[in-house]
């Protein structure tokens, strides 16, 4: 086995602490921008997405407990996804996920293998799993938007309000909650929803 300190493991790690904390800051900041615009569902996916990516961030930053104190210097490329467009935030969370998944995680693991370092590579392709989730999520809700079926349905199905649960049924959420009078923007089809049972 290597030793910690002169592997690339550790510069990985670093790396991926890196994305997984610019990832989450750049997911807040879609989220205030799809609240802005009245998509709180959008704002909900965006911080649900945020959440996981900092304790991405806590897996990885823990896997270099051995090193505190000492300064690792990094040299990485990094997105600057500043839109208006939600769309485009949505897209472009979506190919980030997807290229952490493909391009940066499956590879840093496959080095973590070679270098000795069995649990770190379990972690970088354990996340890489969940990264592509996230890629899907993104995905599916910026298709969803791009269609204009984000509250429109071609048949009838169960929406839900993100904001007191209520939920209705038919080809199009209301525009605003009967119940606790929200706007079009907190519904969700139930069968995205979380916690539905």
């Amino acid at each position: 086995m290597m030793e910690f300190n002169d592997s690339q493991t550790r510069t990985n790690l670093m790396r991926a602490f890196a994305k997984e904390s610019q990832a989450r800051n750049r997911y807040t900041f879609a989220a205030e921008e799809a609240k802005k615009q009245k998509l709180q569902v959008i704002e909900y996916i965006f911080q649900f997405t945020a959440n996981q990516e900092k304790e991405h961030a806590v897996i990885f930053y823990n896997h270099l407990k051995q090193l505190a104190g000492e300064h690792i210097t990094i040299d990485d490329k990094y997105p600057v996804d500043i839109y208006t467009d939600v769309l485009r935030l949505l897209r472009s969370a979506e190919q980030r996920e997807y290229e952490e998944t493909d391009t940066a995680y499956k590879s840093y693991g496959d080095m973590a293998n070679g270098e000795g370092f069995a649990p770190i590579a379990d972690s970088f392709y354990k996340i890489a799993e969940i990264e592509k989730t996230h890629g899907d999520r993104f995905k599916l809700f910026a298709d969803l938007l791009e269609q204009n079926k984000l509250f429109i349905s071609d048949v009838d199905v169960k929406w839900m309000c993100l904001n007191c649960g209520y939920v209705f049924s038919g080809k199009e959420a209301p525009a605003s909650c009967p119940v606790c009078s929200h706007d079009q923007g907190f519904f969700i089809r139930l069968e995205l929803a979380p916690f539905t049972k």
